[in-house]
């Protein structure tokens, strides 16, 4: 199974979410890589890049079979302060281009009301990244139609990707079916909702029925709704487990129950009410 962006590039299902797994040391990048990884997700505000590059380093992996994503936070969305941010996530990440860069957040504020018209500089600054052959893909994370309409008004090249929270409980159906109608790939971060999903009563009957984790579950719905994953794990043994989601599959029956399950395990964050500071 493997997802192909509108450009050509493809993706793979499953990636690594780096988020606040350097926090015990950069060894967890290493045993990620141990164990199949080869998609990294990081990002400024991980500030984990440094640790990730020099995991890669000394893992000695050649850089044309690995797939980096990372972020610009949204206050440095100008275009110099977006091309600086670039340049410091190559740099720290060792490598002198990135396969997927994101805007991380569509605003800083719900109080900024230049929002789009920021956006639609950054934007057209990603379009040089790309242009530039700096960057593979350009896209976006965290953004919702209402967001993703001011860019696509002036894009000369389309946002490839966005980056969501999407698990069962929280599937944000209506920009699902946008994203499918614009061409723009769904990814979801925190695939794996919380423990509130994770250990669901109806989640476990299936993964025992299947013989498989409820991670497990849970991963494999989303990769048959058509949305490629990035879950987070410190342990090598969940590493592997949320890498083997490969030899089974949810009917048709099984899909549609896990997504009509009521609201449950939401991070509470959401992009026109988050105050990301500057």
């Amino acid at each position: 199974m493997e997802f192909q962006l509108t450009n050509g590039v493809k993706i793979l299902p499953v990636g690594f979410g780096s988020y606040k797994s350097t926090e015990k040391g950069a060894d967890v990048i290493k045993t990620a890589l141990d164990a199949g990884y080869r998609y990294l997700d990081t990002a400024a505000f991980y500030d984990n890049e440094d640790q990730i590059g020099q995991a890669i380093k000394e893992y000695d992996i050649a850089r044309e079979d690995l797939f980096i994503c990372s972020k610009v936070w949204p206050t440095n969305l100008a275009p110099e302060k977006l091309r600086e941010s670039f340049e410091k996530s190559a740099y720290q990440l060792q490598t002198d281009y990135l396969d997927l860069f994101l805007i991380h957040w569509p605003k800083v504020s719900q109080k900024d009301e230049k929002w789009k018209e920021k956006l639609q500089l950054a934007w057209a600054e990603m379009e040089k990244l790309y242009e530039e052959g700096k960057v593979r893909a350009i896209g976006l994370s965290n953004f919702l139609p209402h967001h993703i309409r001011p860019v696509l008004e002036m894009a000369k090249i389309r946002p490839m990707i966005d980056q969501l929270e999407l698990h069962v409980g929280y599937m944000q159906e209506y920009t699902l079916a946008y994203l499918q109608k614009e061409k723009i790939l769904p990814q979801a971060w925190s695939p794996l909702g919380r423990g509130r999903v994770l250990n669901d009563e109806r989640v476990t009957a299936l993964a025992e029925a299947y013989g498989k984790t409820n991670a497990q579950i849970l991963l494999r719905f989303l990769l048959q709704r058509g949305v490629p994953v990035i879950p987070k794990a410190s342990e090598e043994g969940r590493m592997r487990q949320n890498l083997e989601v490969f030899d089974f599959s949810l009917s048709e029956d099984e899909i549609s129950y896990l997504s009509c399950v009521t609201e449950a395990g939401w991070s509470g964050e959401h992009p026109d009410l988050a105050e990301l500071g500057g």
